[in-house]
């Protein structure tokens, strides 16, 4: 068997395993609108011993669609060392007032302990979230997740690896047949190449960036050993997910070159990669109004329509 078809098998029995709920009762629209009912509750207390939570925005039943919704994992950003679910709460509401139920979790930060701790958080949440789908009135059988800058980082390793036992390390208290295996991921300014980030880091002498990397990948062989574009260089056996990335032009935190790169490698490697490249658009443009952050929205609920059960 060539790799390829490999890689791609192994991803179709992952995400295979373990659906807790019937697919879409109707085809997802992304362009409905829903009201939308908004909660927090814990989810998981961390090593460090704090507590972690999510918040849940979840569409209203209407005349037109009882559900059950698409569920998406939203991952926040902040260099591995700082924000919360909230960070990325306006494209939460655009994707979840469209008719899908967005889970946004807090993660370890670099500072109570450095990689792998977040993605065992991310890891634990998509399969705590799978368990929460007849609660939250959610479809688990294309789960996807969103993430931003270092969210995508940790969303593109969890997607690459569903089965690793590092990343399965903390138990679920719930069905035991209930993996992490995802349908997709959407992405704005991942960070796919975290050594290249590094050096660009040390180019622009952002000594904020410098110290995060470093603070967060440690041993510091592990910034190889967690780097999505040289996992893929590598040739590891990895699971290929439907990928979009959204970029921005005049980012100079992690350049159009370097994703371009990316998204080239993944296509070679096998996996289905759009990248999108936003004109006049910063590293988070998203976070402003604007025509350009209004294109990401729909990009995201076009390409969550194209990914999901139906």
């Amino acid at each position: 068997m060539e790799r390829r078809d490999f890689v791609k098998q192994i991803g179709a029995l992952g995400v295979a395993a373990a659906l807790p709920t019937p697919a879409l009762a109707k085809p997802y629209d992304p362009a409905a609108k829903f009201d939308l009912k908004v909660s927090e509750m814990p989810y998981r207390r961390n090593a460090a011993g704090r507590q972690l939570y999510a918040r849940i925005y979840q569409p209203a039943v209407s005349p037109t669609s009882a559900g059950p919704f698409p569920l998406v994992l939203d991952l926040h950003g902040g260099a591995w060392t700082r924000k919360d679910r909230s960070a990325e709460e306006p494209i939460d509401r655009a994707i979840a007032s469209s008719g899908v139920v967005v889970a946004a979790i807090d993660m370890t930060l670099s500072g109570e302990a450095p990689y792998p701790a977040n993605i065992q958080d991310a890891n634990y949440a998509i399969r705590w979230l799978k368990s929460k789908t007849r609660e939250w009135n959610a479809d688990g059988s294309s789960v996807g997740i969103y993430g931003s800058s270092t969210g995508g980082h940790i969303a593109i390793l969890l997607a690459m690896r569903p089965k690793d036992a590092r990343y399965n390390a903390i138990p679920l208290d719930g069905p035991a047949n209930v993996d992490a295996a995802v349908a997709y991921v959407a992405s704005r300014s991942p960070i796919t190449d975290p050594y290249t980030r590094f050096q660009q880091a040390e180019k622009m002498k952002r000594e904020n960036l410098i110290k995060a990397s470093k603070a967060y990948f440690h041993p510091w062989e592990s910034i190889h050993e967690a780097n999505p574009q040289q996992i893929l260089e590598r040739k590891e056996p990895v699971a290929l997910r439907p990928l979009l990335i959204m970029q921005g032009d005049l980012d100079d935190n992690v350049l159009p070159a370097v994703q371009q790169k990316f998204a080239d490698t993944y296509r070679a490697a096998g996996g289905d990669c759009r990248y999108e490249l936003f004109q006049k658009s910063e590293h988070e443009w998203t976070g402003k109004p604007g025509p350009q952050t209004n294109r990401a929205y729909e990009m995201v609920r076009s390409f969550i329509a194209r990914n999901v059960s139906s």
